[in-house]
């Protein structure tokens, strides 16, 4: 019975290698002999809480193996600890052993001199950035103890952060702690190989899009493009998380946790459904929905400005909930989104590729969320969850759709502006067929006009001689009033044809279609009218209303018009001369719309009975008026407007052949001595 208990004293002394027994707060360690991973957590003593160096030493530390852990864990608030290890060399060399407690976001090293006071020998940490140094090398700190001596060494540990990761002190020699940083490295390298073939794919999209962009610039891409960037800078930050310098932001250690969960919030919610407004354009095709989105983005958009508040006053742990209520809180409001979308597809053929894309992120999230492999409470931060490619995947995913919706839409947007220039095509080549028949027929028209005169000039041959000069007065008056009508369509035609080759040329097609369609009604009009001496007041005022459009069109907004007229005219029944304001209207924009002191031409027409039988006629512009513009022109000051001259003509000629009683009275507001510019033009027309 002796000898068998001593065979299992042995035994258990082999198996415990080069522990000893000793003090109950003193680890006793050969540090001759090999020790890899030795668990060290029944001989530290704790303290949590918050203390400064100067206070290490007098701080009531206990046994708490609790504080420890082996997996990530989820924090509610800062942890800080401080904890003390006494260890004894028991070997016949002075050596050095490495104490190592994980990848932690601020470690401080502290140890007792000879004299007993406290001095800080190294500091590490995921948040702790030195210059000129290797975060990795700092991570594992040396025990030096001599041979046959004791020292006490603290250790204060600093997690503020949403998250802790594995905290579990253990002890290596240098051959074996080599080992474990060869594995750890191979572990870690290979996360960070994915992160960055991630990085490169997403700045593969983010390229395409900005040339898209450049070629076709629209709200859909510039989001889509912010969405990309903001994806690149969180996966770029990713690397922060590892214990190697790999990334451009290992300076600015803060930098990555300002950014993680403002940017899972940015990212996952916020950037797309900001993209997918546009994208879809939903205030058009859904307004509700759109009511709906809008009101999200405000919500995340607060969040993430709360989030950042937050962090910049020290609290971590705050931020990481909010993300975590704000998931759980969207997914029944984003689910009826989704189904409602899916009811629409057939309708809207990009909401697949938004749905798709979307359905494809959100579905991998919730998957990796149940498949989680972390023992940590319920939560759906990335950090905590296991594994963390499925999120990945599911980014890339969203990207790809999203990027495919982008080059579907811009391919629908190109067919859309091909079909509009075809149209154009087709109209323009009906607007010069137009010309031609026009051209032909006033052609024809002067054939007539000469066949009528030879017809005519023969019939008053053979009547009396006084019969012969009334009639061919009254005739040869008839005849002059059409040549003259001959004289003003020309001119008319040809500003409005320069118009149109101006839009042509700019190719403003929308403009050019729009002054087609009216130039093409004006035409009949004019054609219509040249056949008449008289028409009604209300076919003048829609001819005039529509010349005037178009030549608002024609100056690109800087110049206005109004036509007024005195409520108790009956428009049906007035007649006026065909066209005889038509050349002062065309003067007025020609010549009142250039004055520097006005940004925009003003043009007034009005129509008001003065008496029973008189109508009066004005037009009325705030331009430079007549003296001046005489002064501007390069053409000598006695040229006047032929079109005025014209319709001055047509006056006279009419009031001779129906012996009406038309007057027309030019008037320059300058010549009132007020300071006033432009030119009143004003026309009595006698009702008979």
């Amino acid at each position: 019975m002796y000898r068998l208990s001593l065979i299992c004293l042995l035994l258990c002394a082999a198996l415990t290698g080069t522990v000893r027994a000793g003090d109950r707060d003193t680890l006793s360690v050969d540090f001759s002999r090999p020790v890899n991973g030795l668990d060290i957590r029944h001989y530290l003593s704790v303290f949590s809480g918050n203390a400064t160096a100067s206070q290490a030493q007098g701080l009531d530390y206990r046994k708490d193996t609790s504080f420890f852990h082996r997996n990530k864990k989820l924090l509610f608030q800062e942890n800080d600890g401080w904890f003390r290890l006494t260890i004894r060399n028991t070997g016949p060399v002075d050596s050095v052993l490495y104490l190592f407690a994980g990848w932690q976001e601020r470690l401080f090293f502290y140890s007792e001199d000879a004299s007993g006071a406290l001095r800080h020998d190294a500091s590490a940490g995921m948040m702790h950035y030195q210059p000129g140094a290797d975060r990795w090398d700092s991570y594992a700190f040396p025990l030096h103890v001599a041979a046959g001596q004791a020292r006490t060494f603290y250790l204060h540990v600093e997690n503020p952060y949403y998250r802790e990761n594995e905290l579990m002190p253990v002890l290596y020699d240098a051959i074996h702690y080599a080992q474990f940083r060869h594995l750890q490295a191979d572990r870690f390298k290979g996360e960070a190989l994915v992160i960055q073939i991630v990085i490169g794919m997403l700045l593969v999209l983010l390229s395409i899009t900005i040339i898209n962009y450049i070629q076709l610039p629209d709200k859909p891409s510039m989001y889509f493009s912010a969405y990309l960037l903001g994806l690149i800078l969180f996966f770029c930050l990713r690397l922060e998380t590892k214990p190697y310098q790999l990334s451009f932001f290992h300076s600015m250690p803060m930098l990555k946790y300002y950014w993680d969960v403002p940017a899972l919030i940015c990212c996952f919610y916020f950037m797309p459904m900001l993209f997918g407004r546009a994208f879809l354009n939903l205030r058009e095709r859904f307004p509700l929905m759109d009511k709906y989105y809008f009101y999200s983005n405000i919500f995340y958009g607060a969040c993430i400005a709360a989030c950042i508040v937050l962090m910049w006053m020290g609290d971590y742990s705050l931020p990481g909930q909010i993300f975590t209520w704000a998931t759980f809180l969207s997914l029944i409001p984003f689910g009826i989104s989704f189904v409602a979308l899916g009811r629409r597809v057939r309708h809207h053929p990009l909401i697949r590729f938004f749905l798709y894309g979307s359905l494809g992120l959100y579905l991998l999230a919730i998957l990796s969320f149940f498949r989680n492999t972390e023992p940590v409470p319920f939560t759906p931060l990335p950090e905590l969850i296991t594994p963390y490619s499925l999120l990945v995947v599911g980014v890339l995913v969203q990207a790809l759709s999203y990027a495919a919706g982008l080059s579907y839409r811009n391919k629908l947007v190109h067919q859309e502006k091909t079909r509009t220039q075809e149209m154009l095509i087709k109209q323009l080549n009906k607007n010069k067929e137009l010309q031609r028949k026009l051209n032909e027929q006033l052609e024809e028209l002067v054939r007539e006009q000469t066949t009528e005169i030879v017809r005519r000039k023969t019939e008053l041959e053979e009547q009396r001689k006084l019969q012969m000069e009334a009639e061919y007065s009254k005739k040869f008056a008839e005849i002059e009033l059409k040549a003259i009508r001959a004289q003003i369509n020309p001119h008319f035609i040809f500003n409005c044809l320069n118009s149109i080759q101006l839009f042509v040329m700019q190719r403003d097609f929308e403009h050019a279609q729009k002054y087609l369609s009216d130039f093409s009604y004006l035409i009949r009009k004019t054609l219509d009218f040249s056949r008449r001496n008289f028409i009604s007041l209300a076919d003048e005022i829609t001819y005039l209303n529509t010349y005037l459009g178009l030549e608002k069109m024609r100056f690109e907004q800087k110049m206005s018009f109004e036509i007024l007229m005195d409520p108790t005219l009956n428009t049906a029944e007035l007649e006026v001369p065909a066209m005889l304001l038509q050349p002062y209207v065309e003067n007025a924009v020609k010549h009142g719309m250039t004055n520097e002191e006005h940004t925009t031409g003003l043009l007034t027409i009005r129509f008001t009975m003065i008496a029973h039988d008189m109508l009066e006629c004005i037009v009325e512009d705030n331009g430079l008026g007549i003296e001046r513009s005489r002064q501007l022109r390069t053409l000598p000051g006695h040229h006047q407007s032929s079109g005025m001259e014209i319709s001055f003509n047509r006056a006279e000629l009419l009031n001779k052949m129906y012996n009406t009683g038309i007057q027309i009275e030019i008037i320059d507001k300058s010549a009132r001595g007020t300071q006033e510019s432009g030119t009143i033009v004003r026309v009595l027309i006698p009702q008979l």
